[in-house]
Order: C-alpha cells, then sequence, then structure tokens
C-alpha cells in the first residue's frame, strides 16, 4: 500500500485503470482500519460489549473471510455445492454471531498479516484479468444483477461498515476500564 499516495484515486500497482481505482479504493479503506487497531492488545481485539456482541478480532477475521469468499465467487468457476463446501472453511469468521465467540487470543499482527496476504491475493488476480470483467454481470442479490466492480465494491464497503463497529467497541471498552 502507497501511503504516499493514499488520498489519491488513481493508477497504481501496474493495474488496469478501473482496477487501480477500484484498488485506490480498497486501500483507504484498509489503512484506515489498520490505523484504529494496529496498536491494540489481545485484550482489546477479544473484549465484547456483551456476549451476543462481535469483538474487533471477530470483525478482523470477518474482514478476512469475506475478501476470501468474494475471491472464490469472483475468480473461481465452482458450482454452488464447492463453493458453500469453502464458505464452511471460512466460519465462523464468514457468518460471525455466537459461533465466532471462539475467534480469540491472537496478536494483531496475525489478523493483519491474513488481511494483506489475501489483499496481495486479490491484487494479483486483478492483474491477469482483462478490464471488461469488472463490468461482467451475473445474477446477484434480490433477483437483481450485479457485476464485478460492484461485488467488489461491497468488499470494502462491509468493512467500513463493520470499521464503525470497531470504533464504537473501542469507546466502549475505554470506558469499562
Amino acid at each position: 500500500m502507497d501511503q504516499d499516495s493514499i488520498f489519491l484515486i488513481k493508477e497504481k500497482y501496474d493495474l488496469k485503470k478501473d482496477f487501480a481505482l477500484l484498488v485506490s479504493m480498497m486501500d483507504y479503506a484498509r489503512l484506515t482500519t489498520i490505523q484504529e487497531v494496529e496498536n491494540l492488545s489481545v485484550n482489546e481485539l477479544d473484549y465484547r460489549v456483551h456476549d451476543e456482541a462481535n469483538s474487533i478480532g471477530m470483525l478482523l477475521a470477518h474482514f478476512d473471510a469475506v475478501e476470501k469468499i468474494y475471491q472464490a465467487l469472483t475468480f473461481e468457476d465452482l458450482s454452488d455445492d464447492e463453493l458453500d463446501k469453502y464458505a464452511e472453511t471460512l466460519e465462523p469468521a464468514l457468518s460471525l454471531g455466537k459461533e465466532a465467540e471462539v475467534i480469540k487470543g491472537k496478536d494483531v499482527s496475525e489478523y493483519l498479516d491474513r488481511l494483506s496476504e489475501s489483499r496481495s491475493k486479490t491484487i494479483s488476480h486483478f492483474r491477469e484479468l482483462p478490464a471488461a470483467w469488472l463490468f461482467e454481470e451475473t445474477d446477484w442479490w434480490y433477483g437483481k444483477k450485479g457485476n464485478n466492480f460492484f461485488k467488489w465494491f461491497h468488499v470494502f464497503e462491509d468493512e467500513i461498515n463493520h470499521r464503525g463497529q470497531i470504533r464504537m467497541i473501542k469507546k466502549i471498552h475505554s470506558k469499562d476500564q
């Protein structure tokens, strides 16, 4: 991630233009997530507001699982059964919920390393794809069409949404101390 150009949505990483613009936005979303969590202790990462709530660690694992499932959804030609089986390997981080309470005890570097590895894989795949791939349409949500550009927008939009939870969890945790 080129922090010198973080506020510039522009061509980078030797990507085709539309991919570069998308990754520019993904980079900014990720940088702001990293800034929120990079100095947190394991205790802070594992803190939950109540028994049904997510922890910051759970959310970081979720970001990684979401990126991985979208890699499978958009880069691989999997059958529904194959996709379902792969999604199961990403649980409980993918769906979160009560089952995700087992996601704990990890240092922030472990979460950030996984996020970095997944993002590197995404960018590597983006380099190999034709520009028209972003605009390929498939059946998506609610009986409507979606294109790959939207799908990857959703990956970082989901992260931004959950980053709001991270900020709230940090505030509540600091008040509880």
